[in-house]
């Protein structure tokens, strides 16, 4: 035997091959950026008669891009920030449908996931955050093993089994399946806690006050518990004087000496006519405001794919073949309900259609979004429009109270840093202006960018008193002389084109030449890693197998 320490993983072809992704920056483009106009909010308002339950959000972030990449630009400036994650990815079951093509070959699927999860795990906040993933059984039990490896067993939380479909395929030869699964992990177990679910008027209708109880509606629980507590085996006489013990392999959840408290403090129900097997007055008043949400959610609860596809068909009536595979907005509601609180950041990097930022919004929850294909355009954009004009009707609009207002800015992410010129040498691309350059520089040495309105070699800061400056003009020495005094007891990184003289002349400056100096930073010049790679064609290098022993 190995003295190697060994763990639990789980392994496929390819696993040890790792991308390196280019921390893209991110182009806002104004003309797709939203925000209600004030005008229009209290015009809606006013015209409803209702008052807005709901505090709408402006600072929400709308990507068009490779969602790899996309994580990768936010994770500088968002790591441990992130409250909920809720993903929804291919589930890798060769299914064809319009506007995914999830039928990857299954390594390719796993290798893809991982280096997503890595980078949202960090995205996660350490107080409370927790990510939650819809998968079905193609690739459930796997992603599972995957996200136990990623996250840590601990982390584990539950499963969800939701039921998506109502009716069975008779066409099926085996099982006709009705559910999703959703797999949920938090960033740190200590003192980790999700939120209630409002008691629906149904479970109110149980409380009720017999006798007249200055406290309240109570509701009538079972007294006896199992496995049995020795020391609570007794005998209680009623006021009728009916002897009672606990049923066999059970004992009273009190000892004797609560129990005389407890029917002193009259919190032992004995029936009108004193004569029923004891039981605990429960009251609503004490009871927590809300209820603890259980693991199987039916489709009465959250919908199912079926009431999904009835909300986009409301919301593009003209489009004759709206999104394939939508989730109903009663599902993510009761995910962020859980998971959140307003205004905490909610992420969703595989947005489709935008149901999770269009029930974000509508909960007051700040949001970014992340949609790599053409539906940024043509679904979530107009959607989240809607959400925000109050021209959202359905989904859960009634039941969050949600009327109009807040906003978006819309983001591409910005092409490669690095490009190849004729003679086939590494340069910085020429669709960078000085600006996007200087905005890269940070996000690839680990800066966050803040350019200073004062002093111009402010234009990133990674501590108080360090700071980075990127020129694409050449320096000289003299130029680091008259840097120096103003940098005086701070700390400068200087990026620039070329540079002559001594680069360590002076303490509180360090020089690096670009784009030498990041070259081997990253992947430089890939536009994407989509999880639905139609044309992707492994070489056989890619993955090598034993051939089987004949002798």
């Amino acid at each position: 035997m190995t003295d190697k320490l060994q763990r639990l993983e789980l392994t496929w072809p390819g696993k040890e091959d790792r991308f390196n992704p280019e921390p893209r920056i991110l182009l806002e483009d104004k003309e797709k950026s939203y925000s209600a106009p004030d005008s229009l909010m209290q015009g809606i308002v006013e015209s409803m008669g209702l008052e807005q339950k709901v505090q709408p959000t402006f600072d929400n972030m709308l990507i068009h891009g490779d969602n790899l990449l996309a994580l990768k630009a936010l994770e500088q400036d968002y790591a441990g920030k992130v409250k909920c994650i809720y993903i929804d990815p291919p589930y890798n079951t060769g299914n064809a449908f319009e506007h995914y093509d999830d039928g990857l070959e299954h390594s390719i699927w796993l290798s893809l996931m991982r280096d997503r999860l890595e980078i949202l795990k960090r995205l996660l906040s350490n107080d409370g955050g927790s990510i939650w993933i819809s998968i079905d059984a193609d690739e459930s039990h796997y992603l599972k093993v995957l996200c136990d490896e990623i996250f840590g067993r601990q982390c584990f939380v539950d499963e969800v089994i939701w039921q998506r479909a109502y009716a069975p395929i008779n066409l099926k030869k085996t099982l006709s399946r009705s559910h999703d699964t959703i797999l949920i992990y938090c960033k740190n177990p200590v003192g980790f806690e999700l939120n209630k679910i409002p008691r629906r008027e149904k479970q109110r209708e149980m409380y009720k006050n017999p006798d007249n109880d200055p406290r309240g509606d109570w509701k009538s629980d079972n007294l006896s518990v199992g496995p049995a507590v020795e020391k609570n085996i007794y005998e209680i006489e009623t006021p009728s004087g009916r002897k009672c013990l606990p049923p066999k392999g059970y004992s009273w959840r009190v000892s004797q000496e609560k129990l005389k408290e407890m029917i002193a403090e009259n919190r032992i129900w004995f029936g009108a006519d004193g004569n029923n097997v004891p039981s605990i007055k429960r009251f609503l008043s004490e009871v927590k405001d809300g209820v603890t949400c259980m693991t199987l959610w039916t489709y009465q609860e959250v919908g199912h794919n079926q009431d999904a596809k009835k909300e986009i068909k409301a919301l593009f009536p003209d489009e004759k073949n709206p999104f394939d595979t939508p989730k109903p907005e009663r599902l993510i509601e009761r995910v962020l309900t859980l998971a959140s609180t307003p205004g905490d950041l909610v992420l969703d990097s595989f947005l489709g259609s935008g149901t999770t930022a269009a029930v974000a919004h509508k909960m007051g929850r700040r949001w970014i979004g992340v949609e790599m294909e053409d539906t940024a355009y043509n679904y979530c954009l107009p959607r989240l429009k809607k959400v925000i004009n109050g021209e959202d009707a359905g989904g859960v609009t009634k039941s969050t109270g949600w009327l109009c207002g807040g906003g978006f800015k819309f983001y591409e992410l910005a092409s490669s840093l690095i490009v190849k010129d004729k003679y086939g040498q590494q340069i910085i691309s020429d669709k960078y202006n000085a600006d996007m350059l200087a905005e890269a520089m940070c996000k690839i040495l680990g800066y966050h960018y803040k350019p200073d309105s004062t002093a111009y070699w402010k234009q990133g800061y990674s501590s108080e008193k360090s700071f980075i400056y990127t020129t694409t003009f050449s320096m000289q020495e003299a130029s680091l002389e008259r840097l120096h005094e103003e940098v005086g007891d701070n700390n400068l990184l200087v990026c620039c084109s070329a540079f002559s003289g001594n680069s360590k002349a002076y303490p509180n400056i360090s020089v690096k030449k670009i784009p030498a100096a990041i070259l081997k930073k990253c992947e430089w010049g890939r536009e994407g890693y989509p999880l639905n790679l139609t044309n992707y064609h492994p070489d056989d290098k890619e993955f090598e197998f034993d051939e089987e022993n004949d002798e």
